[in-house]
């Protein structure tokens, strides 16, 4: 079982502290259980995985590791810890069952998938339109997983918004090697042009939030490491490609997608297709997640610890 460090150590109780509006709220409450996982319960549609149920890919870890500092209330203000939460950690994983068959067409099978989908009410469907509309955040805290870590010889796109093209509106991307940015978060737009990139670091929660201007096709990145506030580290970014109107909508994901490797051995017409196609070692890999929600900005952002920005 991972933990974090002694300078962070295990939160006791309930509070949250968002200041906006959240329209929907991604993070898994204390008695969020596993089967709520495996049967979709709000808010997350599970259908994302391999054959096998999506507790088993998905862990709920209590309070065994601790979730991002940055919405929970301190009893002492000008100290991180002690301090309360209702929140657990997510821990996602991949193995080599984590083959996704959708509705319709062949499995995946040169993917090693399992992703997280906000809905409300049992939709995705329904939720989409709401989240892609006017100006919203996309929040997310992740955290290495040292156990079991990514193979960062791979590319991995870990969160994104994806219409129905299958493009994403903004993704986040590890690796892939022999980059020499293969070890950092990346940020990327429409366009894949990388954004924002920082080191992905152990045993620190990596604290995001990407506001999506659906109106202007703009983006923007503001980022914190454990227990600091959010910033500002990007300005606001043109991100013109994104188709307009509903062709644009997309689900908002977040978990793990491992591309594959190209396969020498697979006749040169098909190495393009990574979906069906390439080398995957079957290695049991994870990433965990907490502090994930979608805010609307009318009343401004919030950058954690009580603290709003008007944007």
């Amino acid at each position: 079982m991972v933990r974090l460090p002694a300078a962070l150590p295990l939160i006791l109780g309930t509070v949250w502290l968002v200041q906006g509006a959240i329209i929907w709220d991604g993070r898994a409450p204390l008695d969020y259980t596993p089967l709520q996982l495996d049967v979709s319960a709000d808010p997350y549609l599970t259908v994302v995985k391999g054959s096998k149920a999506a507790s088993l890919y998905t862990h709920l870890v209590g309070k065994d590791v601790t979730a991002t500092p940055i919405w929970l209330e301190r009893l002492h203000p000008d100290h991180p810890w002690p301090a309360y939460a209702k929140e657990q950690t997510l821990r996602v994983f991949i193995g080599n069952s984590s083959v996704f068959k959708p509705g319709s067409g062949q499995p995946q099978t040169g993917f090693r998938r399992t992703e997280l989908i906000a809905q409300r009410n049992g939709s995705a469907a329904a939720l989409k339109p709401i989240i892609s509309s006017g100006r919203k955040a996309f929040h997310f805290s992740m955290l290495m997983e040292t156990i079991k870590p990514l193979d960062l010889i791979h590319e991995y796109q870990v969160v994104f918004i994806e219409p129905s093209d299958g493009s994403h509106v903004f993704g986040v991307q590890l690796g892939p090697l022999p980059a020499k940015d293969a070890g950092y978060i990346k940020i990327l737009d429409h366009s894949l042009n990388v954004i924002y990139k920082t080191p992905f670091r152990d045993a620190a929660w990596h604290n995001f939030a990407v506001i999506v201007d659906w109106d202007k096709s703009t983006l923007q990145v503001f980022f914190s490491p454990n227990e600091r506030s959010l910033k500002p580290v990007t300005p606001v970014k043109p991100n013109p490609t994104v188709p307009k109107g509903e062709a644009g909508h997309g689900d908002f994901h977040f978990g793990v997608l491992k591309l594959p490797l190209v396969d020498p051995r697979d006749p040169p017409e098909v190495r393009d297709d990574v979906v069906h196609y390439g080398i995957q070692e079957g290695t049991v890999e994870g990433l965990m997640y907490s502090g994930v929600f979608i805010e609307d900005l009318e009343d401004g952002l919030s950058l954690g610890n009580t603290k709003t920005l008007a944007v």
